[in-house]
């Protein structure tokens, strides 16, 4: 097939590539872009999980765009109201017509003679091929597999009658009405199926290995309601925006700071919501201190309503194995159960299952260092999202979007064509993503790391980085900005004035 040109290539139609596709429209405008999705529409994860109660585990003013005020009364919302605020942006700034749907990227590769990538795609209904080239390429795939969670060891689960689910692909004729429901997990999906579907259900039991920090949070923004009386959305929203990212600045730094005080708050506040005498301990105390895995957020309380109210509750275990009517605990206990939803976690795939090579050599990802937490040592006109893990997500998507725009406009104005980062001079590495959660401790090993220092060390904290990323150099000592050249030539640095 022949091959097509854009300037920009964005791979992912969900929050983080709409996104991108909107900052371009608005900073770029004389850029040519496409966006690749898999899927068959817009939306992303907020299109792919339909599981009972699905909602943000952030609130909407620092999850939405920064660009676009979130309206709608729910600070903490749900899947849908999402999925339409990402389809609504991307018509209001016409981007679904540059949307290439059912079009997986599969493998990218750059030619430093032309700067340009060329990217191989296969349409996900018919397995035909399509070729693009683009001068800079875009990926805000994500970090997990959307076609299948992580699942752990189930043993005996062949001998089990009841009906197995996986959140990710929640079927449509499941009723769970007047069942026994066993949610297998302790993170943010199965603190959120739990109270779903407690309003129907017989009983839910939450059968987690060990405890999650869950802290409840408001289903409305005090301070945004009250705003909405006086000033127009544009104006209210950033000050709710900002007030909200100081607090869980402000949150996270207290955690690391004093991370037993943090601790003692938390379970406090459980206590307070739990019935009298509840085992606090065992079920709402973490071996780990706050935030080396992300807290679960439970709108006004939801989750510990329905362990109040008995039509939930929290079982802390091990599995023995699946029987024919439930689940048998290490303990000798059993669970019965008609429905078993296995809440136990991702699976991380970087890009998107994208591979990359630079001038005939594969990228190994793992050998790789982050630049700015959003480009790769070694590896010309590329950005990658990935968001904050202490954060709402799109607080650094906005960011990486914004600055991806920048180096566009440098380029540009400087005559030159290729921007690459480079290594830091040390050979410390950390870990990219500084959480302890299985998801990434699973995969830590193949993914980008980071540096020791700025600006190859990604810091977690947004008014930092809005300084770095939006009034910051663009040329400092982890990047090179060239022409396009032979491969045989040696690259010769050019470090233009501050951009």
């Amino acid at each position: 097939m022949p091959s097509d040109h854009v300037d920009v290539l964005i791979i992912g139609a969900g929050l983080s590539g709409i996104g991108a596709a909107c900052h371009l429209r608005r900073d770029c405008p004389d850029k040519t872009y496409a966006v690749l999705e898999a899927r068959d529409a817009v939306g992303g994860t907020w299109d792919l999980f339909r599981y009972p109660g699905i909602r943000s585990d952030s609130d909407m003013f620092t999850l939405g765009y920064s660009f676009k005020p979130w309206t709608d009364p729910k600070a903490i919302a749900d899947g849908a109201a999402i999925r339409e605020y990402v389809r609504e942006t991307a018509r209001e700034y016409d981007v679904q017509r540059h949307i290439r749907f059912q079009h997986r990227a599969l493998r990218a590769e750059w030619d430093s003679a032309t700067a340009r990538w060329t990217v191989h795609a296969q349409r996900t209904d018919t397995a035909e091929t399509a070729v693009l080239t683009c001068s800079f390429l875009f990926a805000c795939a994500g970090y997990y597999r959307y076609d299948e969670g992580y699942t752990p060891p189930l043993p005996g689960v062949e001998a089990y009658a009841g009906r197995l689910v996986d959140p990710q692909h929640w079927p449509d004729d499941l009723d769970h009405s007047g069942k026994r429901v066993v949610v297998i997990g302790s993170g943010a999906t199965a603190v959120t199926l739990v109270p779903a579907m407690a309003e129907r259900a017989a009983h839910v039991t939450m059968l987690q290995r060990s405890p999650t920090y869950v802290i409840a949070m408001p289903s409305r923004d005090v301070l945004a309601d009250a705003l909405r009386r006086w000033l127009p959305a544009k104006a209210a929203y950033p000050v709710v925006r900002w007030k909200n990212v100081l607090l869980s600045t402000a949150n996270f730094q207290l955690s690391r700071r004093a991370p037993g005080l943090v601790k003692r708050l938390l379970r406090r506040a459980a206590k307070g919501r739990l019935p009298v005498g509840y085992d606090v301990d065992r079920h709402f105390a973490p071996r780990y201190d706050p935030w080396d895995q992300r807290l679960c957020v439970v709108p006004d309380g939801d989750l510990f309503t329905v362990l109040q109210q008995g039509r939930a509750s929290v079982v802390t275990d091990t599995i023995d194995t699946f029987t024919t009517h439930g689940v048998r605990l290490a303990s000798g206990d059993e669970l019965p159960a008609d429905i078993v939803v296995t809440a136990t976690g991702l699976n991380v795939l970087a890009l998107g299952g994208l591979t990359l090579s630079v001038d005939g050599t594969e990228v190994d990802l793992a050998s790789t260092v982050a630049y700015k937490g959003m480009m790769l040592s070694g590896v010309p006109n590329f950005a990658l999202t990935i968001g904050y893990t202490n954060a709402s997500w799109t607080l650094k998507a906005d960011l990486v979007a914004g600055y991806v725009c920048r180096l566009l406009r440098h380029l540009d104005r400087t005559g030159q064509q290729v921007v690459t980062p480079l290594p830091p001079p040390d050979d410390e590495r950390v870990p990219l993503i500084d959480l302890r959660s299985g998801y990434v401790l699973r995969s830590v090993d193949a993914l980008p790391k980071q540096g020791a220092t700025a600006p190859w060390r990604l810091y977690q904290n947004y008014a930092r980085d809005v300084l770095l990323m939006r009034h910051g150099r663009l040329t400092d000592e982890g990047v090179q900005f060239s022409h396009a050249r032979p491969v045989a030539e040696p690259a010769e640095p050019v470090r233009p004035r501050a951009g």
